[in-house]
């Protein structure tokens, strides 16, 4: 069996993956062989600053050791670590709107020195694609889109069958495409940026605003004031069936599908893969994104556009997919 980029899955090879978000740290321990099935996992809140990180990062492996000594399995040979940031060729963390703390640290390096394995850092997106496209939704596929819609939006390419990642290592990034110049201010410094209308945090602001204009009374039913209104409050009362949520996640679904159509435009991917929380709403997301979907891509339906599928592989696709790429460096 072969995954992207004709690295081979092989047996026995041990390794950990380690995904990084802005509100959990998972790691995951894995078969080379068969990555879908985990020798060992640990998950933990993540912490403030870069120290901070580096240290949980790093007790996170170590426990995860011990848990595969434990259980009879060998040693990890390689670490992959998966960074909400963009993450330089050489493995430093540039910058990360969701931890604005973490600036310009050499992740990898100072890892590797602590673990004493290899480590390679890499942005959360980039592993997730690397995953799907090894054994998720996009198996088979060369030319690859993968959107992640949580607190933000993620992206990870894939283009003859290896990740785009550009002079520096930063491409992957539409949550920071600007649809409105005058939009909602961004934690990146702007204003306007595609995930504030397309993210889960876009799907509260969304709902909110519903609210406040008296279109979703079954959303603000659910929380004491309007403020307190978050993008699950949407997708419950949605799911109840709700006309206000309904019409709210039908808004939400125009956004999602203006900026994929803008990315297929650019890169004609064969399949756009969507994962990250939000999916887990399933056609109530996806019905609504396909729909406008059809409308904006160029072309429409008469043009072919790409199929938009849900990721395989859940939360757990950004330590997977750390791990793979860990192991494709070594």
């Amino acid at each position: 069996m072969e995954g992207i980029e004709g690295h081979a899955l092989v047996k026995g090879r041990v390794l950990i993956g380690i995904d990084v978000g802005g509100t959990k740290v998972l790691g995951s321990a894995l078969d080379r062989s068969n990555p879908a099935i985990p020798l060992a996992g640990h998950r933990l809140d993540t912490p403030d600053g870069a120290d901070a990180i580096v240290d949980a990062v790093t007790e996170t492996v170590r426990l995860l050791q011990h848990m595969l000594a434990d259980a009879g399995h060998p040693p990890a040979v390689a670490v992959g670590v998966g960074m909400p940031a963009l993450v330089t060729l050489d493995g430093s963390m540039r910058f990360a709107t969701h931890l604005p703390e973490v600036v310009d640290l050499p992740m990898a390096r100072v890892l590797s020195e602590r673990l004493g394995v290899p480590v390679t850092l890499d942005n959360d997106a980039n592993c997730a694609v690397v995953a799907e496209a090894t054994i998720g939704a996009a198996v088979g596929r060369d030319e690859v889109l993968l959107v992640t819609l949580g607190t933000g939006i993620g992206g990870g390419i894939l283009t003859g069958g290896r990740l785009l990642r550009g002079a520096r290592g930063f491409a992957g990034e539409p949550g920071h495409m600007m649809v409105d110049r005058k939009g909602v201010a961004c934690p990146c410094g702007r204003r306007g940026c595609w995930e504030r209308y397309a993210s889960g945090s876009g799907l509260g602001q969304l709902g909110r605003d519903a609210a406040a204009e008296g279109r979703a009374p079954a959303v603000l039913g659910r929380v004491d004031t309007v403020a307190d209104i978050r993008g699950e409050h949407v997708v419950d009362a949605a799911s109840a069936g709700d006309p206000g949520a309904l019409a709210v996640m039908a808004e939400f679904g125009w956004w999602v599908a203006a900026g994929l159509a803008n990315l297929v435009n650019v890169l004609d991917p064969e399949v756009i893969v969507l994962g990250g929380g939000l999916v887990d709403a399933g056609d109530l997301l996806l019905e609504p994104v396909r729909s406008s979907y059809d409308t904006l891509t160029l072309g429409g339906v008469t043009n072919g556009a790409p199929p938009i599928v849900p990721a395989r592989l859940g939360s757990g696709a950004g330590a997977i997919g750390a791990a793979l790429l860990a192991d494709a460096e070594r």
